[in-house]
């Protein structure tokens, strides 16, 4: 096999737009998630608040995904996203408003929290649809034979945004004040809105445009189930970021544990995302395809390592490398199971596909987030943290004795097929 060029996704202009739009929202969403997370506890001071965060957004995007999966397949992929950001707009804009000590001054502090939650779980809707949207607009924008690189600079994009969102978080808090930082996500959406109408609409490639929605999810449904490698790869994720959520408790560590204030929290907040970009960027060079399974099962398990380290951790340099490492692990397994899914999944189906991934994995985010806050009630902070560590080395070993196909996938023959269309 000839040497694989690793910025060939790079000479597609619209690719290059994309990945703009891309990181703008992703800068805007978990700089968001960070200054609402702040907020609300410092309100609080409660670590079950931080998990009905993650529920009020889980619960909708859980509820609609493959609905949402269903409509992506059935639409036009850039129409549908700039939907999707302006909803998130909407979102933005009325948690700038409700930060504002004007406006909420003779509001009750419960009144104010509602409100947030009830915001927050209208960005769960919003979710449901940007999610699958961006995953069937990707394939759009690359020949099949580049998906793995661009997989690979998508990813790295994200994980950029999850660099600089979640730090510029903790900065702004500590020198504009949560308000201000809100605008500042505000202003991100739409410099996000504005890029994206520079990539023209794209055709529609499901051949089944009407189809009756039960009979597409239920495709959809038994596509990704009868998809062995899929199926394995979305299982092993779900339940490593459900019980290893040990983020979502952040906000805990830097106010009362480890006592670092707002600066320490972004840097805390932001050293996984270090991790996992440095990853992606180091992978685009030397691609992760060989013995793709192995790596995969390798890389949660030392997340969960990770995991347990941090949760025990009373230094904070020592917490810092930790969260750096398992970024760093969990960066491998987003490359390969993003390669596995634009790889395996037929064009007239990414929509529904991708909805599948978001309920298993990216809501995972959120049930975690719950998961977390509810077992830090239970059984205190630490103690909680160590137990989805170990809850992520269980899952770890179980998926590779249930999914011997994950555990022997090799996706050198996926790319040598791709490479010939």
């Amino acid at each position: 096999m000839k040497k694989t060029d690793p910025y060939a996704a790079l000479r597609f202009r619209e690719f290059n737009i994309f990945l703009l739009v891309r990181f703008a929202m992703v800068f805007a969403w978990t700089m968001q998630f960070v200054v609402i997370e702040w907020e609300v506890y410092s309100l609080t001071k409660d670590p079950l608040s931080l998990g009905i965060i993650g529920l009020m957004e889980v619960i909708p995007a859980v509820a609609m995904a493959l609905f949402a999966g269903h409509i992506v397949d059935q639409s036009e992929k850039r129409g549908l996203l700039i939907k999707c950001i302006f909803g998130f707009s909407v979102v933005s804009l009325g948690l700038f408003l409700l930060t504002w000590p004007r406006i909420v001054a003779g509001l009750s502090t419960d009144l104010v929290l509602y409100l947030v939650y009830f915001l927050v779980f209208l960005g769960g809707i919003v979710r449901a649809f940007l999610g699958p949207t961006i995953f069937s607009l990707f394939s759009l924008l690359v020949p099949k034979k580049i998906y793995p690189n661009a997989a690979t600079w998508s990813s790295s994009v994200w994980q950029m945004g999850a660099v600089v969102g979640p730090a510029a978080g903790g900065f702004f808090i500590h020198w504009i004040g949560v308000h201000w930082s809100m605008c500042f996500v505000f202003a991100f959406s739409l410099m996000a809105l504005m890029l994206l109408l520079q990539i023209p609409k794209k055709p529609i490639l499901n051949p089944n445009i009407g189809e009756p929605i039960m009979k597409s999810l239920k495709e959809g449904i038994k596509f990704v189930k009868n998809t062995r490698v899929i199926l394995g790869a979305l299982t092993l994720d779900m339940f490593a970021v459900l019980f290893g959520g040990a983020v979502a408790l952040l906000p805990i560590y830097a106010q009362d544990i480890l006592k670092v204030g707002p600066e320490g929290f972004g840097i805390l907040r932001a050293a996984p995302a270090v991790g996992a970009l440095l990853i992606m960027f180091t992978s685009a060079h030397f691609p992760l395809n060989k013995n793709a399974g192995m790596k995969l099962l390798a890389a949660i398990f030392g997340f969960g390592v990770c995991i347990i380290v941090f949760g025990l951790s009373t230094w904070f340099w020592v917490s810092v490398i930790a969260l750096f490492l398992s970024g760093v692990t969990d960066g491998i397994s987003m490359i390969i199971r993003q390669t596995i899914l634009q790889l395996r999944t037929p064009d007239a189906m990414r929509g529904r596909v991708a909805s599948v991934n978001s309920m298993f994995v990216g809501s995972s985010n959120e049930l975690g987030a719950f998961e977390s806050g509810l077992t830090a009630k239970l059984m205190g902070t630490v103690t909680a943290v160590v137990f989805g560590g170990g809850m992520t080395i269980l899952t770890v070993l179980g998926t590779g004795f249930f999914f011997p196909k994950l555990r022997k996938l090799d996706l050198r023959k996926d790319l040598e097929e791709h490479e010939k269309q």
